[in-house]
């Protein structure tokens, strides 16, 4: 069988795995390595940091600066993709036909560079990214940021319709996201691959926790917005134990937060510590006001922690609505809360757990159809 060989074009050096995106990267390319597919990793840096890590996966990485500031701003281009625009990268694309695999609507500015070739292009979406950051615009409060918010959405969108029909293939990490595309820009090449998490199918902790967690990146509007609403809505005059668990909160919301008696900040856990806390935790409580991609905190939570409380918009598409408490309405978030702070998961919830995210995440059966989408 001859060898496969393909590039990849990712947004951030992916790792360490720390979030989101990288985890989708990272597994994705230790799962290709696995097959025997040969990897030649392009990978854009904000401090010319290099992983060896990376290594052991890729015949060969190379690492893009991104430019940071004026210099990487565009009055047409979003600055997330302005900023990325490498004409080094172009060049050694141009050395091989060999297929290429992008990572994030932030690395596809290539695609407005291109050579028209026979090679196999596949966009990889983490995000509708305009949807995303004009939800940033509405869950911040600084004017500053709102500014670059609302203008980095409006470029996004009109960026994102223009190369929509590039790809011979976009894979969505949702089914809604997938609808957007679709709805949106007449996407028709588009579909669904889940996210690559690293994950294994194992039994959720026994008994009971005794306390309920927030967990997430605390320097994000949005999840400081979360924060707010559920101490505000949810656990003020509660006497259940509230954990709230990210890295980089600001000071305004330490200082919110030391206003509840039964709310405690664990500021920038270590990936142990979090793992932990999310396994001793009763209920994960993870609403979002975010309707875009798919929230790589709600899978964490559901293989590794008990009860899993949402709202629609966390798990709009995600195909994991049958095995969270998905509640409308504060008064619906608060009863729950209260009915399940003392009760186990039953075997049965277990078990429809456990097929569901073996269906949805078997990291093998994902990454064999993505080789055949490929080749």
């Amino acid at each position: 069988m001859p060898e496969k060989h393909l590039h990849i074009i990712s947004f951030i050096v992916p790792y360490p795995v720390n979030y989101g995106g990288v985890f989708d990267i990272y597994h994705k390319i230790a799962s290709l390595h696995k097959a025997g597919i040969k990897i030649y990793l392009h990978c854009f840096t904000e401090h010319n940091r290099q992983q060896p890590e990376l290594d052991r996966f890729c015949e060969k990485i190379f690492y893009y600066p991104r430019r940071k500031g004026i210099t990487g701003m565009s009055a047409k281009l979003p600055y997330i993709v302005a900023s990325r625009m490498d004409k080094n990268l172009w060049r050694r694309l141009e050395e091989d036909n060999y297929p290429v695999l992008i990572e994030g609507i932030h690395a596809a500015g290539w695609l407005l560079n291109r050579n028209p070739s026979a090679r196999k292009i596949i966009l990889r979406l983490h995000n509708v990214e305009h949807d995303y950051y004009r939800q940033l615009f509405m869950s911040t409060s600084s004017t500053i940021k709102r500014v670059y918010y609302h203008f980095e959405s409006v470029l996004l969108k009109k960026f994102e319709k223009r190369i929509a029909d590039v790809p011979d293939l976009i894979l969505a990490v949702s089914t809604q996201d997938v609808k957007n595309y679709k709805q949106r820009f007449g996407v028709k090449n588009i579909d669904v691959l889940p996210v690559f998490t690293g994950f294994t199918n194992d039994d959720p902790p026994s008994g009971t926790g005794y306390f309920c967690l927030y967990h997430g990146n605390l320097s994000v509007a949005e999840n400081e917005k979360a924060v707010a609403w559920l101490l505000n809505e949810i656990f003020s005059g509660s006497d259940i134990p509230f954990v709230i668990a990210g890295k980089n909160p600001s000071p305004q919301l330490k200082q919110f937060i030391a206003k509840f008696d039964n709310a405690k900040l664990i500021s920038d856990p270590s990936i142990e510590i979090m793992q932990s806390l999310i396994a001793d935790a009763q209920c994960n409580v993870l609403p979002s006001f975010n309707v875009t991609g798919i929230k790589l905190k709600i899978i964490n939570a559901l293989f590794h922690g008990r009860h899993c409380i949402v709202n629609s918009a966390a798990v709009a598409g995600s195909g994991l609505e049958s095995v969270c408490h998905v509640v409308k309405t504060p008064e619906q978030f608060r009863e729950i809360v209260e009915r399940l702070s003392a009760l186990p998961l039953d075997k049965e919830e277990i078990s429809a757990r456990k097929k569901v995210l073996k269906n949805l995440f078997d990291e093998d059966k994902n990454c064999a159809k993505l080789i055949q989408q490929i080749w």
